[in-house]
Parts: C-alpha cells; structure tokens; sequence
C-alpha cells in the first residue's frame, strides 16, 4: 500500500498470488480428547473449549478439574479411576452433558444439587459403580433422563425412594451392594436388562410386620396425609423445610393412601421378570426373586392384605 501511495507502477509490485488454503492446512476443531495418565494431563494450558468428549483416567485426579466445567460442548465426560471424593456443583453447568463416567472412585455421596441441575434434561448415561456411596437421595429421581444407570460395587443400603419415576431407565445394575430390599415405587420401572447380583437381601416375611402406628393418628399425621392425598400444594414459603421433606418421602398403601411416620411395613416377594427383561440371577442358586418393601396406612389395610396373600 506505501508504494502504491508513492506511485510505484502496480504491476511491477511483488505481490503473492493469493491462493485459498487447503483443507487439510486448516486445524478443525478439536471435539475429542483422551488422557490415561498423569504424565499426559495438561497443567499449564487449558482444554479446548471445542471438546465435546474428554476422558482423563488413571490420572490420580483428587478433585474434579474446575477448567473442565467451562466445556459447555461437553457431552461425554470420563473421571474413571480416580481418587474423587466429592463432586462440584457446577458440574450441573454442563448443559449438553449427556455421559458422566465416575467408575472406579472414592465419592461418598451424590450431590442434592445435582439432581436439580440441567443435568435434570440432559444426563441420559451415568455410571456410579466402584465407589463408596450408601445411598443416594430422594431428589435424584429428578435426573429424568436416565436410560443407563450403574451402581455396582458399592455400600448401598437403600435404592432411592422414588426410583419408579425414572421413566424412560432401560439398564439398572447395582450388583454387589448390600441393599436388604427394594423399594416399592421398584414396580414402576421398565427396564430391558437388570443386575441385582451379590446383595444381601431379606428374607421376604410377610407375617412379621414393622407396625409404627399410633392410634387415633396425630394431628400432624391427618393434616400430612390429608395434603399429600389431596393434593393441596404446599412449599417452602408455606411449611418448614422439614416438614416439605417429610411430605416428599410420602410412602403410598396399597389402598392408595399416603402415610408418612404411621404405618406398617413389611416386605413379599416380586420376581424380577415384572419389570425386566433381562434378570442376571440374583444368587448363585439361579433365582430371579428379590423381597420388595409394602407399606399399610392402617390395620385395616394390612388385614385385606393378608386375607388376600393367605
């Protein structure tokens, strides 16, 4: 431009043809990136904001990397066989995160949080098994998106209390746990493959009831009951917050009634081919049969019950 300005004849100027540049000498995006070692984590520069699969194992992480949660592409996220103990809250910022692999570490628990994240639209896979987790809580029914779900080899004592509400689950593994039944919102599910091997499941007894029952009900008992069967919409800026968590574990009779802290629970047996396709045996003596958890508002109830199953 200075010689032209200057009055240079244009056509003697060394100009370079300006030829487009190939496609194999432009650098596309990288979307996919696998690290499964310590020596290949990166310490000094960030991940590429493009990734959309990112898998750092083996690589003795003890904390989730806070510069993995600036991958809004992120769809696929591996953390397997690690030392995590606790996961962050903003991992819900993923939006399109539809895979979290979490084999293999020290995580003691599940993040309420969590369950009410965006993970809530998104989250289809996400694999538990290998940690040291005793129960997950009530609101990760809220993860509505769920089609695989792993949770062997862990210390489960209970499977959450609404995990019927995971509609659209298809695989269920919790192998090698030591759940003492399931519970009764189980029946809601429709899976295609299903493994409870390993658990240290009761003895179904269906004559030896647990009665918590006070008669007549307390006031508190009737008005509880009263909102959930009714449906009377209740909230925070209403009730105490321990009372709204009272309510949201509500247990349902078989007469369809809600009991909260007066009821009688007992457990009967249900064969794992109603709401799977495909059972992996649940002992070494080939049975498909687990006791599920049943609970009665009244001893009326129980009584229907037990006419019934004698």
């Amino acid at each position: 431009v200075r010689l032209a300005h200057r009055g240079t004849d244009i056509e003697t100027l060394p100009l370079s043809a300006l030829v487009p540049a190939k496609s194999s000498e432009v650098e596309k995006p990288k979307t996919k990136m696998i690290i499964t070692s310590r020596r290949d984590y990166p310490l000094t520069k960030n991940f590429p904001y493009s990734l959309e699969h990112l898998q750092a194992s083996y690589c003795k992480l003890a904390r989730v990397d806070m510069r993995m949660l600036c991958l809004k592409k992120l769809r696929k996220l591996d953390l397997s066989h690690n030392h995590i103990k606790k996961l962050p809250e903003t991992i819900g910022d993923l939006v399109n995160l539809q895979e979290l692999n979490l084999h293999n570490n020290h995580l003691e628990s599940f993040s309420v949080a969590l369950c009410s994240s965006t993970l809530q639209k998104s989250l289809q896979c996400l694999d538990l098994s290998q940690n040291k987790i005793k129960a997950l809580p009530v609101q990760f029914c809220q993860l509505q998106e769920l089609i695989h779900l792993k949770l062997d080899d862990n210390e489960l004592i209970r499977l959450p209390f609404k995990i019927g509400q995971l509609s659209r689950l298809r695989f269920l593994s919790a192998a090698r746990n030591k759940l003492p039944f399931l519970p009764r919102d189980f029946r809601k599910l429709s899976l295609e493959n299903l493994d409870l091997f390993g658990n240290a499941f009761e003895q179904p007894n269906p004559l030896g009831p647990s009665i918590q029952l006070t008669i007549p009900l307390t006031l508190l008992e009737l008005a509880a009951r009263a909102t959930v069967n009714y449906r009377i919409p209740y909230g925070r800026h209403l009730l105490p917050s321990h009372l709204c968590e009272d309510l949201e574990v509500a247990k349902t009779c078989q007469c369809g009634s809600a009991c909260l802290s007066c009821f009688i629970q007992t457990t009967v047996t249900m064969n794992l081919h109603h709401v799977a396709q495909t059972v992996v045996l649940v002992d070494n003596m080939g049975g498909t049969e687990a006791p599920i958890v049943r609970y009665f508002c009244s001893l009326t109830c129980y009584s229907l019950f037990l006419d019934r199953y004698l």
